[in-house]
């Protein structure tokens, strides 16, 4: 097949990412950067191309040359430039978050698949080798039934004018617990708390609590003011436990054979039952082996992979809406001093 016409739109942040990636993907064709400044577009191009630099999105969707679009603009703007996409027939990348609520959200969802466009989510942390490990060994059963999640994202990061630290970073951790959470657990209740210690009008630390299905507790802590960098996520099973710190390139994952055992009680009398069911198991550590790949650039491969197959990516529309319905809630919560939030009470 013809690679397939690609324009992004937006030059901001993360456009750039996008630019470089989509140059380097041989199923995709880099035709058009869109962005309101021109001259940073211009910019971000170089003097050097044969992509066109331009500030009018409709000179992009006009374009039948053009099959997809790959957005990376401020989530307020994310609703009307992707339903204008999907209405004008072409397939969707777009940052995190999907869109500002889970009612956006559910539209396009229904749009994408109304229009039998791909609709897909670059959540790109579950795209890199470590999450795709992980989804593996949670998925495949080797480290047991689930018991706890326990994630920190840390550091000292650039404080958002238009979100708070909750949209801006937990959508990372969130879209990870998504992904790699069998297809038959799924999160039921939310609790936050936040605080703005530095006065800056929107909350620069939280804390999250996700109860989940089977009955295991996730906690997201996030953080902009943080002089240490810490991206460190746990996964607890019943057999085995998986660490995965971010921040050790020699040693993404480790893959603990350590817990604790519950044992059958049987006879043993009330007084010493407690004592009974605790067993310690302390065994070898792993240290798997990763073969190391940019995450970006596998997000530009499942997203033309999507759109060459017509199928849904790994992180399509729907799995957007779950991490929006986790992100309503826990702003719901956080509003509420921490109240728990079913996600039964998120509108969609």
């Amino acid at each position: 097949m013809s690679p397939i016409g690609l324009a992004v739109i937006g030059a901001g942040y993360w456009g750039p990412n996008l630019v470089r990636t989509a140059l380097s993907t041989p199923d995709l064709r880099l035709r058009w950067l869109c962005d309101l400044d021109l001259e940073r577009a211009q910019a971000c191009l170089g003097p050097y191309t044969t992509v066109r630099a331009t500030g009018s999105y409709e000179d992009v969707l006009d374009d039948p040359e053009i099959a997809a679009v790959a957005i990376a603009t401020p989530a307020a703007t994310h609703f009307d430039l992707v339903r204008s996409a999907l209405e004008a027939g072409k397939h969707v990348l777009v940052e995190k978050p999907l869109t500002a609520s889970v009612a956006e959200g559910v539209k396009l969802a229904e749009l994408a698949r109304r229009s039998e466009l791909v609709l897909m989510c670059d959540h790109t942390y579950c795209y890199t080798p470590a999450v795709q490990r992980i989804r593996e060994l949670v998925r495949g059963g080797q480290i047991g039934e689930i018991q706890f999640v326990d994630s920190v994202r840390i550091n000292l990061g650039l404080v958002q004018p238009d979100v708070d630290v909750l949209w801006d970073l937990a959508p990372h951790d969130l879209s990870v617990l998504d992904f790699v959470l069998p297809e038959d657990i799924r999160s039921v209740a939310v609790a936050a708390h936040t605080a703005d210690p530095i006065g800056a009008g929107l909350p620069c630390l939280a804390y999250l609590s996700v109860w989940l299905s089977n009955g295991a507790l996730a906690h997201v802590h996030v953080n902009w003011l943080s002089p240490t960098k810490i991206r460190t996520t746990v996964f607890g099973g019943s057999r085995r436990t998986i660490v995965w710190d971010d921040m050790n390139p020699a040693g993404r994952l480790a893959i603990h054979d350590r817990g604790v055992d519950r044992l059958r009680a049987g006879n043993v009398p009330q007084d010493v039952r407690r004592q009974a069911l605790i067993s310690y198991r302390i065994g070898d550590t792993l240290v798997p082996a990763l073969h190391e790949r940019e995450a970006l650039m596998s997000v530009m491969a499942e997203f033309s992979g999507a759109i060459s197959e017509r199928r849904s990516p790994l992180t399509d529309a729907e799995a957007g809406v779950r991490v929006l319905g986790l992100l309503e809630a826990a702003s719901r919560s956080a509003e509420n001093d921490g109240a728990r939030i079913a996600l039964t009470e998120v509108s969609r």
